[in-house]
């Protein structure tokens, strides 16, 4: 028995929750970017980029999503950001020769920032680290949103002759 799919919200709703669904992808990427001299950080930014999922997820279906849905990216995503904050952080163990816990070794002077490296955070190793976090939220919570949303079940949808569901939330 062939399980029965979440059909798709109406063509307005799936149009506008694509075109808007980018954005908010550019605006979670800018959080995560910019969370070491902002307001937000790593953990808001992925969960923003997450965000963008559920939303597909709700205005397209299943259907669509699975076809280009891979479960493998958001694990790598996982891993990746794990596995670099973890190495941000031994890394500035390993360079801290001078007795002090953890040291910043990615800052840059705010006066040679922009001769030395402009494109490189003036906070060093903060902000790398916030980025791994990013990644990793994105990647963690995405699975959960994945895995959460495969396991609806629609066993008792039924639709009338119309084409309209009936059952689950439909009342």
């Amino acid at each position: 028995m062939k399980k029965k799919s979440m059909r798709p919200l109406s063509v307005v709703a799936r149009t506008a929750c694509s075109m808007y669904g980018w954005f908010m992808m550019a605006f979670g990427a800018y959080v995560i970017v910019h969370g070491d001299v902002t307001p937000g950080g790593g953990f808001q930014g992925g969960s923003i980029c997450a965000t963008f999922l559920a939303l597909m997820l709700i205005a397209h279906g299943s259907d669509y999503i699975n076809e280009w849905l891979n479960d493998n990216f958001y694990k790598v995503c996982l891993f990746l950001g794990l596995f670099m904050f973890i190495g941000f952080g031994l890394m500035g163990l390993g360079w801290a020769c001078d007795g002090t816990m953890m040291l910043n070794w990615a800052t840059v002077p705010h006066d040679a920032l922009a001769t030395v490296k402009p494109w490189w955070p003036p906070s060093g190793t903060v902000a790398l680290m916030d980025i791994a976090v990013g990644i990793e939220v994105t990647g963690g919570l995405s699975l959960i949103l994945i895995t959460m949303f495969r396991a609806v079940r629609l066993e008792g949808v039924v639709e009338d002759g119309l084409g309209k569901e009936t059952g689950h939330d439909q009342r």
